[in-house]
């Protein structure tokens, strides 16, 4: 038995040497948990210029737009327009046939012509006693009512022709020649294209804010590029049915990129700041009233309170706690500490 203990012995001190003199004279010792770092994402501060905007949707409008219609009813004896193309201020743009009218002014103008000269040979004899005054006077009265009547048909010859009322870019036509038009038949639509509005609404809880001269930007269907423009005018009442504040603003459209009717997505700029320092909304942290952030200085966690201005979607403006350059960190807020070393991961805002 002693003897079969000592083999034993002898055994283990030989398989003990064989570990020992094959082990790693230079292994490194793995870190423990304690002595590791935590990885954060964090973020350097830079300044920048930034707005406080609402995003709306609203409908491009012609500057002035009408729907012409003749004055009164009758047969277009002549067009003097092309569909779609633009027409001077004042341009004769469709008459309609006046023969009745001509003949009805030859016959008042005769009269009037007639009467007139009656009229004469009278106040000639009213001299010599050949004739009354009052004669005199109804036939002056007569020759009044003549020249209104005159002058009434007159009005009604101008109003055989339509001439447009505007400078600007006329439509299709919904009449031919021969086409019997009456005051109710719309004749085509003229629009003035130089400049359009923008209309849309805003909700009630930013009617305050809404000014006029206010900038815009938009942009609609088709178009790459950004438009701008400027409210000119703002509804002074809100929408019972929809609690919103109707706002109309004004663009130049000399290039005539922007069409009426054509949907738009406004956004409404209230406020624009330069130099300004905005953090990621999530790395904020409210507290008793406060707000915080953890920044990293010297390898470890340190709390900066802050004082916060505008808000945006997804980050907001610090007016007070931090300095351009500060590192501000993003993920792990709810296993940082002050004092804490960390490894920092810098990502882009």
């Amino acid at each position: 038995m002693v003897r079969k203990a000592l083999w034993g012995l002898i055994g283990l001190g030989v398989v003990a040497g064989l570990v020992y003199a094959r082990w790693p004279k230079n292994a490194e010792v793995t870190a423990t948990p304690a002595t590791q770092r935590l990885r954060v994402q964090a973020v350097v501060l830079q300044p920048a210029r930034v707005a406080d905007r609402l995003t709306v949707t609203g409908t491009v409008r012609a500057g002035e737009a009408v729907e012409l219609h003749s004055e009164i009813s009758g047969i277009v004896e002549a067009l003097f327009f092309e569909e779609g193309r633009p027409v001077q201020q004042g341009a004769l743009l469709v008459r309609l046939n006046d023969d009745e009218l001509q003949a009805q002014l030859r016959q008042v103008e005769a009269r009037v012509q007639l009467v007139q000269e009656q009229l004469q040979r009278q106040e000639q004899l009213l001299e010599r006693g050949g004739v009354s005054q009052e004669t005199v006077d109804a036939t002056r009265s007569e020759a009044r009512v003549l020249q209104a009547q005159a002058d009434l048909i007159r009005a009604q010859l101008a109003k055989t022709e339509v001439r447009a009322p505007f400078s600007g870019v006329i439509g299709l036509r919904s009449i031919s020649v021969g086409s019997y038009v009456t005051p109710n038949t719309p004749i085509a639509l003229l629009q003035a294209l130089d400049s359009v509005k923008i209309e849309f609404a805003v909700p009630e809880r930013y009617a305050h804010r809404v000014q006029v001269g206010q900038r815009i930007r938009f942009t609609v269907e088709g178009q790459t590029r950004t438009f701008e423009g400027r409210i000119y005018a703002v509804e002074p009442r809100i929408d019972e049915s929809t609690r919103m504040l109707r706002v109309r603003a004004i663009s130049q459209n000399s290039e005539r990129l922007l069409v009426p009717g054509a949907f738009a997505r406004i956004e409404l700029i209230f406020q624009e700041i330069d130099q300004a320092l905005l953090v990621p909304a999530i790395a904020v942290i409210p507290e008793m009233g406060q707000s915080k952030v953890f920044v990293y200085e010297d390898g470890q966690v340190a709390v900066r309170y802050i004082t916060l201005g505008l808000r945006l979607e997804d980050s907001v403006q610090v007016l007070e706690g931090l300095q351009p350059q500060d590192t501000v960190m993003i993920t792990g807020m709810q296993l940082l500490q002050p004092g804490m070393p960390v490894e920092v991961e810098v990502v882009q805002p």
